[in-house]
């Protein structure tokens, strides 16, 4: 399996940008089911990674209110710009979006983190690097979420070829598909994996060391 490829991922987003959000639509559910599981209050820093668009932004800002602080790193400059547009929109003013790899992204000025947010970012949760630079920005005890596709369980394996099928626009490595949680769970030893979708999907919740 190769490595994430961030020069495909910027061919890929450029391609399917205009129409992220409709194609997003059908797992809302459980990306806000991974936000809620954040138990965010008013006042807290979130950092929500590899933002896209910014769907996850409006029931970010619901909880974290305007004392809150909410940071969006995406490496598309075409997903990022339409992030950037529902910020101005909405005129939050404690949103800041950064456009970079995730391994790049300069999170020191914004941290600690309380809360981390991961929706449907297989690339991002298999790079050691990434990972490392999240958790290096956040407070002890920060509250982490992951919502994300996954391969079956052994008993449906037939219909894999339609998973990976299904997400190949929007991640440029299959490593990690079967367990996509793997490297993160070294962060966040406390994990709790659920699947979902009949376990072509899952949610997880955990909290970053104290």
């Amino acid at each position: 399996m190769s490595a994430p490829d961030p020069q495909r991922a910027l061919a890929r987003y450029r391609e399917h940008a205009a129409g992220y959000d409709a194609s997003a639509a059908r797992t809302l559910p459980l990306r806000y089911r991974a936000i809620w599981s954040l138990e965010l209050a008013p006042g807290d820093a979130v950092l929500d990674v590899a933002c896209g668009t910014g769907l996850s932004f409006p029931i970010l800002q619901d909880a974290i209110g305007p004392a809150g602080r909410l940071v969006g790193v995406e490496l598309s400059p075409e997903m990022a710009a339409l992030a950037q547009a529902r910020i101005d929109r909405a005129r939050w003013t404690n949103a800041t979006l950064l456009v970079a790899r995730m391994e790049d992204a300069e999170l020191a000025a914004h941290s600690p983190f309380d809360a981390v947010a991961f929706n449907f970012t297989h690339d991002v949760l298999q790079s050691e690097k990434a990972l490392a630079n999240i958790f290096a920005a956040c407070r002890p005890g920060a509250r982490v979420a992951v919502a994300g596709s996954k391969l079956l369980p052994w008993y449906l394996a037939p219909f894999n070829a339609y998973v990976r099928w299904n997400n190949a626009p929007y991640m440029t490595t299959f490593a990690g598909l079967r367990r996509p949680w793997h490297l993160l769970a070294r962060y966040v030893p406390d994990l709790v994996v659920s699947p979902a979708m009949l376990g072509a999907c899952y949610v997880a919740q955990g909290h970053v060391p104290g």
